[in-house]
């Protein structure tokens, strides 16, 4: 499958939708979660449950955050993050559905309301209780000086980053544009994505159902490869670049 293919296939198509997983930030220098070397290789996940319950399973999980955000702070989008961009500005994309939560789509100039965040944002925090919105600078300041864990200024309620969890509902909302824009689009477009962790990695199939193009961009070979019109197992910005028209 080649290059000249995929770039013939988003020019046809007149509703893409974007799905992207942590590939396409790997190339920006954030480590895959799940990968050798990755977040969940050297620290084993805080359920959420466990985050709610107990005050040390808070502190630890504001210590990671905080151990490991440099990472986060000094990447920047690249030529894949300004392809899907290209794509959105100029209205073949409608949507970005992403199972990344560092806001690189939105660094790159894809438009908040574009953006459908499937496993949640690391780049503020929100309160679980009145979902109030928290900057982190603030936490950080506190929880560096002495471990302060943060309390909602509105209702006293927790806050934890907006992310979402092992054993934390996905959010409804996301969940049901997500399958709005599936069922509504002509080509279904997975950048960087294993397509292994569910019930995210079910739009795919939702859409090819629907009648949609399926193509999908990662390196690695994914359980949806068989029904996919293409697959290119290559490097996402040196692909999607040159088929979109973006350096």
């Amino acid at each position: 499958m080649s290059e000249a293919e995929l770039g013939a296939a988003l020019e046809a198509a007149n509703r893409i939708v974007v799905f992207s997983g942590a590939g396409i930030s790997t190339e920006s220098g954030i480590p895959d979660f799940r990968s050798p070397g990755g977040i969940w290789s050297k620290y084993q996940p805080i359920d959420f449950r466990d985050f709610v319950a107990s005050e040390e399973a808070r502190r630890e999980s504001w210590r990671r955050k905080f151990a490991t955000e440099e990472t986060f702070a000094k990447a920047e989008p690249n030529r894949g993050h300004r392809a899907v961009a290209a794509l959105v500005e100029r209205g073949q994309a409608t949507s970005v559905v992403t199972q990344n939560v560092d806001g690189l789509h939105q660094r790159s100039g894809v438009p908040e309301a574009k953006v459908i965040e499937l496993h949640g944002n690391a780049t503020y925090a929100s309160c679980l209780e009145c979902h109030s919105r928290y900057d982190l600078d603030p936490i950080r300041t506190a929880f560096l000086a002495d471990e302060t864990l943060p309390t909602c200024a509105s209702c006293g309620g927790t806050i934890k980053t907006a992310t979402i969890s092992f054993g934390q509902s996905m959010p409804e909302e996301a969940m049901r544009r997500a399958e709005l824009e599936t069922l509504a689009c002509d080509l279904f477009l997975v950048i960087g994505s294993s397509l292994v962790v569910y019930p995210a990695a079910g739009f795919p199939a939702l859409a090819k159902r629907n009648g949609a193009t399926l193509i999908i961009l990662n390196r690695e070979a994914t359980p949806h490869d068989n029904i996919a019109d293409l697959v290119l197992a290559s490097e996402i910005g040196d692909t999607l670049g040159p088929a979109v028209g973006v350096d």
